[in-house]
């Protein structure tokens, strides 16, 4: 598979609505919500999503990685951000770790085939994979919200 059409996918968009369009959707008054007893709301779950992003960042790239404890570290223990800054500032931070990770792909001296700096066994294409599934899956979640806020 060529770095170009991984990265085309890590992006999104290929099989369903790009993430960045997901977010430009949902109306801040609503990413808090809970609703329809769903244990998350839109913005816990864009947290999770940039979380675990760059957590996979640091496993690739960290030489001190330390695995942070499941769940509670993947997870906000807030509902909703504090402020639109804070919510401006999360979606900025998972776009710039995406483009990373993008570029690091994209750079031919990085084989994709060699195992991450914190495992024998794990390659920087299985990483890249662990990303845009995880990316997508919860994308499909964000979706779904969207739709049961009002939003889409």
């Amino acid at each position: 598979m060529e770095r170009a059409q991984l990265v085309k996918h890590l992006m999104g968009g290929e099989a369903f609505m790009p993430i960045d369009k997901v977010l430009n959707e949902a109306s801040f008054e609503k990413i808090g919500n809970r609703i329809h007893g769903l244990p998350y709301s839109f913005y816990e779950i864009f947290y999770h999503i940039t979380y675990t992003q760059k957590d996979i960042l640091d496993y690739i790239f960290l030489d001190d990685y330390q695995t942070p404890k499941w769940p509670e570290a993947y997870w906000d223990q807030k509902q909703a951000p504090e402020s639109e800054n804070e919510w401006e500032q999360l979606k900025s931070k998972f776009f710039k770790e995406r483009q990373q990770l993008a570029d690091y792909i994209l750079d031919e001296q990085n084989n994709l085939d060699t195992p991450v700096k914190n495992s024998e066994d794990h390659t920087l294409l299985r990483e890249l994979l662990l990303v845009i599934e995880h990316n997508a899956q919860h994308t499909g979640q964000l979706i779904l919200l969207l739709r049961l806020l009002g939003d889409h």
